[in-house]
């Protein structure tokens, strides 16, 4: 299997410190990334091995483990100017290939994602999308994919729950996206039909799964099969935001899952079946720091102009 996973990565420390990518300290955001790259390699990567006991020689050897789910993987980090940390990465260089784009607002830079992706469709057997702060630690996670869309079909597609783990005290673990379903009436327009085929039942290694409509489609990454991602970028909608969902970063990741396909999630009482952790415990202690969940009434009507101000520079 060929796996090509695209990553919007910015650093402004000259930044409104709104987001871990405009703080003054560089060192998290390297951490953040460092982690995901890694976890991503250990994961997937062809560089997993068992030692076995060679019985001519008197010797342990290394061989190769796992490699029923290693998987070709391609990665492309999508940066803009200066603006990032790749040059102070504690990570092998030649394991990622950068690709930098011009941009209005550093929002959109997923948009460079989505390009990248388009221009090697044909190339993967799949497609992704995360955000530079997600760790995968599933060596399964593509054969399930795979599952899900043999007993579905290619309309629907399975996001991960998002996760973080708690970084002092005891060990917990805390999914950490509050549902938008329940504050729907509030966003008028919007692309996804919460009440539409709510469950779906399935059985998987003898043990039943659920999995639900996404009642909060974003979970900061997405991934597709050449099939999936091929009917997307021919909709009139793709790379074209003339609405948007919350902000330029949710609109990037998960807009164009919302209006393109039917967006399910594993139930709670089986979300690690698919999921993806949070690098740190940022969401998880500002739920703890303030748990009022309120949002003001959105429509989505066309905002005055799609972002355009998107060119490529390829000599990176």
């Amino acid at each position: 299997m060929r796996v090509l996973l695209t990553i919007p990565h910015y650093f402004n420390p000259q930044g409104s410190k709104a987001h871990g990518s405009l703080q003054s300290n560089p060192q998290p955001r390297i951490e953040a990334l460092t982690a995901c790259l890694r976890s991503l390699y250990e994961t997937f990567g062809t560089r997993q091995s068992y030692y076995a006991h060679d019985v001519d020689e008197s010797r342990v050897k290394r061989k190769p483990a796992n490699t029923s789910t290693q998987v070709e993987l391609d990665i492309v980090i999508c940066t803009t100017v200066e603006f990032h940390l790749l040059d102070q990465l504690p990570f092998p260089s030649d394991l990622f290939r950068q690709e930098s784009f011009i941009l209005e607002d550093p929002q959109w830079l997923g948009l460079g994602c989505h390009l990248t992706l388009q221009r090697q469709l044909g190339s993967y057997d799949y497609y992704g999308y995360l955000e530079d702060d997600l760790i995968l630690r599933d060596g399964y996670f593509f054969q399930k994919l795979s599952w899900f869309n043999q007993q579905v079909g290619d309309s629907l597609v399975l996001q991960p729950n998002r996760f973080e783990v708690s970084q002092q005290g005891s060990p917990e673990k805390v999914y950490v996206d509050a549902d938008f379903e329940s504050i729907s009436q509030l966003f008028a327009g919007c692309p996804h039909d919460f009440s539409d085929q709510q469950q779906l039942i399935a059985q998987f290694l003898g043990q039943r799964l659920q999995f639900n409509r996404a009642r909060n489609p974003h979970s900061g990454c997405f991934f597709l099969s050449a099939r999936q991602l091929d009917y997307w970028t021919q909709q009139p909608h793709f790379m074209n935001f003339s609405r948007r969902f919350i902000s330029g970063l949710e609109t990037c990741a998960t807009l164009g899952l919302m209006e393109t396909f039917s967006v399910y999630q594993p139930a709670f009482e089986n979300a690690n079946f698919l999921e993806v952790q949070h690098w740190g415990d940022a969401l998880t202690r500002s739920w703890q720091e303030d748990d009022s969940f309120s949002y003001r009434s959105r429509c989505y009507a066309p905002r005055p102009a799609n972002p355009k101000a998107l060119s490529w520079s390829p000599d990176l």
